[in-house]
């Protein structure tokens, strides 16, 4: 390198006294390591006698250690006035080196707890996958009701139980096994011994109080086990079987261990075949709606029918509600199903009227859950309006529905009442409702459940429970209709032995679809079929037997 001097330029002592003043620090020494000249920043950090302890740099240069900071040194060597020098400019990077520290320690650790977070457990099991012979189990553990002790407790509480939870779960590590914060109420663990006595140990211990604010906070844990090379050979898998395990801890009952058995595995693909069938048919419309008839035992007329959601399946018969409904709850689809049904039982106003007459109430049942949620209720209330006959329709709910913080009983059937529709209690005597609960409901209808009316003639403890029953409904105006009539038996009791007019049931007719020729057959015809057919405006009386 040539030596350059320009005296003429700048002043030899200004030079000297700008890189004196610089930040950086500037080192200079000659050949054999001796210290020509150091600016006052080097001397203040003592760079003069660490410039040679220094260690590679992953940004380029080298990183040198001096009082306790760290800097980043670029070197080269020169020729100044004809002779070699080797020159040091350094720059402090201590503070990027805390904050880049900071950063890789966030990037594997978790905030909260302290503990690895799902990368870094990820990259130890990998590492025990390829360097292990010996299994391990893989470990799925997840909070339950986390959610509640958020809403209840607040935000602080909620993250100090995690907290006291991990702390609570480290106590089981041996050497070897890695606890992480997979996130939210989620942890992972390793365990190298596969002690499955341990892993019940844990779920016992997760289920003694925590104390938090002065608070006693019970929760528990649903912990899935896969086990390695068992249960999968890499890490997807074992976690994919640790969860299906974790998830049926979850559906069995809250609290306690599951290692993953195969045939988990076979239930999945068909619960996710069932959930896109659900899915294609709401999108495809599927459904429809199938009308049973309710029957006056008086006069045998029909005085309405009750709307009930079948799915029509791939091989073009109608399946029933206990089919798809628990899993449409699951997933959150009832609001969606709820409305087509709705939809479809005013569009089948004109049928109606014309296989049963215009007298025919229509009866459409709404979930408990949809039935407290004003929105949705609206929405039904405006479906049923553009109808243009809104008092032809009765909403059937059951009786929680009137327990759900009361909206239903105190904004939504004032709203239904505004526009004509009337209100049914339906199931009656198997809800939760007490006598003042009941007292409080202002419904039009009270249907006694099936269970109540299967061989009543036969069963003198549900007689007293039915008269109790229809006595309660007469005093509270209400009109008592008895369901799942199947036996001319049962109809015969109610007929001698109660004042309850009207019916619905197997007896008169099952569920039909207007597709169907069926509906306009009149009671004493078809009495051959499997349950007999409903009358069509009640022109013939059913023949007795």
């Amino acid at each position: 390198m040539t030596a350059v001097t320009k005296p003429e330029i700048l002043d030899a002592s200004l030079l000297a006294e700008i890189v004196d003043h610089l930040p950086a620090g500037v080192v200079a020494k000659n050949e054999d390591g001796s210290l020509l000249y150091a600016n006052a920043a080097a001397w203040r950090s003592g760079l003069d006698a660490h410039i040679d302890d220094r260690v590679a740099s992953p940004f380029g240069g080298d990183e040198v250690e001096a009082g306790g900071r760290t800097f980043l040194t670029l070197q080269d060597a020169i020729v100044c006035r004809e002779q070699r020098l080797n020159l040091s400019v350094s720059i402090d990077i201590t503070e990027r080196k805390r904050i880049e520290s900071q950063l890789l320690h966030r990037g594997h650790y978790d905030d909260l707890t302290g503990l690895p977070n799902r990368a870094l457990f990820e990259q130890r099991v990998e590492q025990a996958l390829a360097h292990s012979d010996a299994g391990f189990a893989f470990v799925v553990i997840d909070i339950d009701g986390f959610k509640q002790i958020n809403d209840h407790y607040g935000r602080a509480a909620g993250d100090c139980f995690l907290v006291k939870a991990s702390e609570r779960m480290r106590r089981f590590l041996s050497d070897g096994d890695v606890l992480a914060r997979a996130g939210g109420d989620e942890f992972l663990l390793m365990l190298h011994d596969e002690d499955f006595g341990r892993i019940d140990l844990l779920a016992e211990t997760l289920k003694d109080p925590f104390i938090i604010d002065g608070f006693e906070i019970f929760s528990s844990a649903s912990i899935g086990v896969a086990r390695f090379p068992e249960h999968g050979l890499d890490y997807e898998t074992l976690r994919r079987n640790a969860d299906r395990a974790m998830d049926q801890v979850k559906r069995a009952a809250a609290g306690g261990a599951a290692l993953f058995r195969q045939e988990w595995r076979e239930t999945e693909t068909e619960r996710l075949h069932a959930e896109q069938r659900l899915r294609l048919a709401i999108k495809d419309r599927l459904f429809r709606c199938a009308f049973q008839p309710k029957v006056d035992i008086a006069t045998e007329e029909v005085c309405g029918v009750e709307a009930l959601v079948r799915l029509i399946g791939e091989d073009g018969e109608a399946h029933a509600p206990g089919s798809f409904i628990p899993l449409a709850t699951e997933l959150g689809l009832m609001d969606v199903v709820t409305h087509l049904i709705v939809q479809q039982a005013t569009d089948s106003i004109d049928a109606i009227t014309e296989a049963f007459g215009p007298q025919a109430t229509i009866s459409v049942n709404i979930p408990a859950r949809q039935a407290a949620d004003l929105d949705f209720m609206r929405s039904v209330a405006d479906l049923l309006k553009q109808s243009g006959c809104p008092e032809r329709f009765i909403v059937e709910v059951t009786e929680d529905a009137f327990l759900a913080k009361n909206r239903f009983q105190t904004q939504i059937v004032p709203m239904l009442r505004q526009i004509g529709v009337r209100v049914s209690i339906d199931d009656f005597g198997t809800g939760y409702s007490s006598l003042s609960a009941l007292a409080d409901i202002t419904a039009d209808e009270l249907k006694v459940d099936r269970s109540f009316i299967t061989k009543i003639h036969e069963r003198p403890r549900s007689q007293i429970v039915l008269r109790a029953i229809e006595s309660l409904g007469a005093a509270l105006g209400m009109t008592v209709i008895a369901e799942g009539v199947e036996s001319f038996e049962e109809l015969l009791y109610l007929k001698s032995s109660t004042r309850i007019r009207h019916v619905q049931g197997y007896y008169y007719a099952r569920p039909l679809l207007f597709d169907d020729p069926s509906p306009k057959r009149r009671a004493s015809e078809g009495r051959s079929a499997p349950a007999g057919r409903a009358q069509h405006r009640g022109v013939a009386n059913r023949r007795s037997r």
